[in-house]
């Protein structure tokens, strides 16, 4: 008989092996591979995202690897941009092109109707070989080209279908750019693998983000065929149902947490996988949270994980030299989840602002809808 998951046991899991239900004490580059990547779109995200996992994580770890190219910015899963290593980044941009095909045959594609959509590519391909260039310069050559068509469009057009990166100083710690691309192949200095096999990237998804169901795999790459990819896995797997009867397949020796383990309070960014990789979000997102549904849609804040789930949101302001961190639960917090809370949360401001003076604002509990 296949076991049943309970949704708090799930939530333990998922936290153990994303890291946040103990600190890890390993290094910046082996935590990215193992979560096979971090969402990037918000260019400091990965720095709070590896800060609430990795024990003694600092600035430096990360850009550091942005520099030397051990770390690239692109867009592989679902076409949101993310930090993967270059490893990675070798498989996951080849693997994950149709998903950037599909997206262009969307709005972009009806706008540049009857256009050779290959041709914009291939222009778009040649710039970037000569050079680096953010869109906004590379758009001038495309418009000149196709003059008729909407700008936006062809910068689209030119750039979807290709393997790109963005270049540091986007994404490292108290520096600001634009995002300047180039391909990756340039970049790296190797090219990308050929016709890579997405087996191994579901079990490595499993492994980091498990037990799972055929469409939490779905949603967290953006490919089809996952239900055939699982059936053909399926002898090297476990099943379990969760408590919707939903079956959830893992690899064989990723740990489980038991459901009454402790959670300790995790600060994490704006957007972080462990809250966008599940079709069900049921075993991240807390049930008042669900509710409303606009925590994780519409209105996009920074999270706060309390006991394990999404229950609060934060944010930072600074001023003369003191930053404040203001935390904005969803519901009542005992004393003990205060002083847990205000806790983590004094690490995280010697984190982002060593220099200034700190302040920690807990407000009265509010609807996450407000």
């Amino acid at each position: 008989m296949t076991a049943q998951l309970t949704t708090r046991g799930l939530n333990r899991t998922l936290l153990k092996r994303q890291l946040l239900l103990a600190r890890e004490t390993r290094a910046a580059e082996d935590a990215i591979e193992h979560l096979v990547g971090l969402q990037a779109q918000n260019p400091l995200d990965p720095h709070y995202a590896l800060w609430s996992r990795l024990t003694g994580f600092a600035h430096d770890h990360l850009d550091r690897l942005l520099v030397d190219r051990r770390t690239v910015r692109c867009w592989p899963m679902r076409r949101t941009v993310h930090l993967v290593t270059a490893r990675d980044a070798r498989v996951l941009l080849p693997l994950t092109r149709p998903v950037a095909e599909r997206a262009l045959r969307g709005t972009f594609g009806r706008q540049l109707d009857g256009l050779n959509l290959d041709e914009i590519a291939e222009m778009g391909r040649k710039l970037l070989e000569e050079e680096p260039r953010s869109m906004g310069e590379l758009i001038p050559h495309l418009s000149e080209r196709w003059p008729e068509r909407d700008r936006q469009a062809l910068g689209y057009a030119a750039t979807i279908p290709l393997p790109l990166v963005q270049l540091p100083p986007r994404g490292l710690w108290g520096q600001t750019g634009k995002a300047v691309l180039t391909l990756a192949e340039v970049w790296l200095g190797t090219p990308l693998e050929s016709d890579p096999a997405p087996d191994e990237i579901v079990l490595r998804y499993l492994a980091a983000f498990g037990p799972a169901g055929t469409a939490d795999i779905r949603t967290w790459s953006g490919l089809t065929g996952i239900k055939e990819i699982t059936e053909r896995l399926r002898p090297r797997l476990r099943t379990f149902r969760d408590e919707n009867g939903r079956e959830l397949f893992d690899v064989p020796d990723a740990p489980h947490a038991d459901s009454d383990v402790e959670a300790p309070p995790r600060f994490l960014p704006e957007f972080d996988n462990v809250f966008l990789s599940h079709n069900d979000r049921a075993r991240i997102v807390s049930p008042r949270v669900r509710r409303v549904g606009s925590i994780t849609t519409a209105r996009t804040v920074r999270k706060l994980l309390i006991d394990g789930f999404v229950d609060a949101e934060w944010s930072f302001t600074t001023a003369d030299g003191n930053t404040t961190l203001t935390i904005q639960p969803y519901r009542s917090l005992a004393a003990a989840e205060q002083e847990a809370v205000a806790a983590e949360g004094a690490g995280l401001l010697e984190f982002a602002a060593p220099a200034d003076r700190h302040d920690i604002v807990i407000l009265p509990p509010a609807s996450p809808d407000r």
